[in-house]
């Protein structure tokens, strides 16, 4: 892995594949690393003649955290945003899209698929928004408009994300860290209990544990207005992908997205719900892989 300074923060990134090949940015979502996109992916992504990029957001892994800003109380801001009051916080999600966009300037990479799962989808879709001169294609995963109407997540689903680990020892991170991913787990790709274990406890031992950073990051969620009437602005090609079974971004969110995007091709994926597993590296390899490679044929024509 590497770091390179990028819209004045360090950004924690890896690459996979030639430097000359068309580029893949792959953005996580919230409070979850770089490392939440599953090597194989991104191996075997690149092994299809792409080069593929993933890095950790502000405020999560490796990258620079922003420990002089304050962490917001989420409650609060909802409860502000219902009544219609103005809200502040330490940054938006589209300061987050702008690091995406000059994480590929530093380096030296002119144009992307863009692709974000879950709120990494939110800012890729800011990034092809706010930076279309960046963006090849818009990839939006398991993602949302933001549009405050569509159907909420299930009360567990959004516990288990909420709550903070008992403590800050390790034991503690590692069975929230399982908590979640078996709450956001795909009925029909589960990872095994060796597995998820595996991939929580490399998350734990990676980086330390943030709350004040996950409270950033869950700020400039909630702090976003929705992005439909933007996102029918868009000229580039785009493809939204969800499963099924999401407990924590329904799939109407899913279809809201495509909606919203002049073109774009919708897939909804039986039996899947908002998680990486060994058994979903498939499935998101057919279907993004396809996507850019179909992309790249168009433009070679």
């Amino acid at each position: 892995m590497a770091r390179v300074r990028a819209n004045g923060i360090d950004i924690e990134y890896e690459s996979f594949g030639r430097d000359g090949d068309p580029a893949v940015l792959l953005i996580m979502g919230f409070a979850a690393q770089l490392t939440m996109w599953q090597t194989a992916f991104c191996e075997q992504l690149a092994a299809k003649g792409f080069r593929v990029i993933r890095f950790d957001n502000r405020d999560i892994g490796l990258s620079t955290h922003l420990s002089g800003s304050p962490a917001p109380i989420p409650a609060e801001l909802m409860a502000k945003r219902m009544s219609g009051q103005a809200v502040e916080v330490p940054y938006q999600l589209d300061d987050m899209a702008a690091d995406a966009a000059a994480l590929l300037k530093a380096l030296g990479i002119r144009r992307a698929h863009i692709a974000g799962a879950s709120m990494g989808g939110m800012i890729a879709q800011l990034v092809a928004i706010n930076h279309p001169d960046v963006t090849k294609s818009l990839i939006s995963i398991m993602s949302t408009t933001g549009r405050p109407d569509l159907p909420p997540a299930k009360p567990e689903a959004m516990a288990a994300l909420m709550t903070p680990p008992a403590s800050d020892s390790r034991a503690d991170r590692i069975a929230a860290g399982l908590n979640v991913v078996k709450v956001l787990g795909s009925p029909a790709y589960p990872g095994t209990e060796s597995e998820l274990l595996e991939g929580v406890s490399a998350a734990v031992d990676r980086a330390p544990y943030d709350a004040a950073g996950v409270m950033r990051q869950m700020a400039a969620i909630i702090a976003a207005p929705p992005r439909n009437e933007a996102l029918k602005g868009l000229r580039c090609a785009a493809m939204v992908l969800h499963g099924s079974d999401d407990p924590i971004i329904p799939v109407e969110a899913g279809q809201d997205t495509a909606a919203s995007i002049p073109g774009a091709h919708l897939v909804i994926v039986p039996g899947m719900a908002h998680d990486f597993t060994d058994a979903l590296v498939p499935v998101y390899l057919k279907h993004v892989g396809d996507f850019v490679a179909g992309v790249e044929a168009k433009k070679a024509a």
